[in-house]
């Protein structure tokens, strides 16, 4: 009578491993594949190669059409922005000048609100050349041989 017990071997004859599968095919082990040709391997560089140069491409004309659809917004709220600053400015030198000229005279008031701004164009101007010279120092090649220009 067999036994029941599943841990146990079974009793049969000698046993065989010729056909058992240890991870390979049940036939024994699997034939090595032929080898691949030294052209193949190159073919299969050379397109990989210029797949990865067109993705490239393809990236850097995406990442350019963004900046340009970027810069293009932001020079147009630039624009806005620009404009309505200059219109309050005009409104603030209109309202300065009514404001000083029951006092001073409108002569002298418009003078005054004249020299103020021109005071404020000046610094706005001293401090725009200051950071244009940090672009122009940003972008020199040779840091080295810099010389002081403030």
């Amino acid at each position: 009578m067999p036994s029941s017990d599943p841990n146990l071997p079974p009793a049969s004859g000698p046993r065989s491993f010729d056909g058992v599968s240890h991870g390979y095919a049940p036939d024994g082990r699997p034939v090595a594949p032929p080898p691949v040709p030294l052209e193949k391997i190159v073919d299969d560089v050379i397109d990989n190669l210029s797949a990865t140069a067109k993705a490239e491409l393809a990236l850097l004309e995406a990442r350019s059409e963004l900046a340009l659809h970027g810069a293009s917004w932001t020079a147009a709220w630039g624009a806005i922005a620009a404009s309505a600053l200059g219109i309050a400015m005009l409104a603030l030198a209109f309202g300065a000048i009514l404001v000083l000229a029951p006092h001073i005279g409108p002569l002298l008031a418009t003078l005054i609100v004249v020299g103020v701004l021109l005071a404020i164009a000046a610094f706005a101007g001293w401090r725009a050349q200051r950071s244009y010279g940090d672009i122009r120092t940003a972008l020199r090649r040779d840091l080295t041989s810099e010389r002081g220009d403030d």
